[in-house]
């Protein structure tokens, strides 16, 4: 069984305004990530959207002191970027469908992700969003370490930083023994 995992492609990653955005090689994804998701939905297999959720000011978050205020709770910035939102709320109430907030890079990280995954005996986890080098690595390094076989899609992950994201495509196949496609 498999499953996709959706990774923080919202409005503050990916929008020309956005808060942190990776612009443009973000926003050139889109259709792709759209085209997988509804895939995945048509064809019965499991989909969550693993979205960074953060407060204002949150002097204990250790992303304040490193970044500028992005994804924060109720704002637009947090919302799905472009036409993925509109495939979220199409099928938000769907069993197959689970939104998930995170609270740091990896979606395994304080979250019930893995029991999630385990209860419907999923071992192969795919991987799409933003940004490769950052949330989209630490999600499959645990992913790794956890027995999960990983398939990370090419054309729908992407960072503000090329040399990053180049990095962490290779090391997903070095040293995660991902599956690149």
């Amino acid at each position: 069984m498999k499953a996709l995992i959706n990774i923080d492609y919202t409005n503050d990653f990916v929008a020309t305004d956005g808060a942190l955005t990776c612009g443009k090689p973000g926003q050139e994804i889109e259709q792709e990530i759209i085209r997988i998701t509804e895939s995945f939905l048509q064809e019965n297999h499991y989909v969550v959207f693993a979205i960074d959720l953060h407060k204002q000011g949150d002097p204990y978050h250790p992303e304040t002191k490193l970044f500028p205020a992005h994804n924060l709770e109720g704002t637009e910035g947090r919302k799905l970027y472009g036409g993925l939102q509109e495939v979220y709320e199409k099928h938000k109430s769907s069993n197959q469908v689970y939104w998930m907030d995170k609270t740091r890079y990896s979606a395994f990280a304080g979250t019930d992700l893995e029991i999630k995954l385990r209860e419907r005996g999923i071992t192969e986890v795919h991987l799409v969003g933003v940004c490769t080098d950052i949330c989209v690595l630490h999600t499959a390094m645990d992913a790794y370490n956890k027995g999960f076989k990983i398939v990370i899609h090419k054309e729908a992950v992407a960072s503000f930083n090329q040399v990053g994201h180049d990095w962490a495509l290779g090391h997903f196949q070095g040293s995660l023994g991902a599956e690149i496609i």
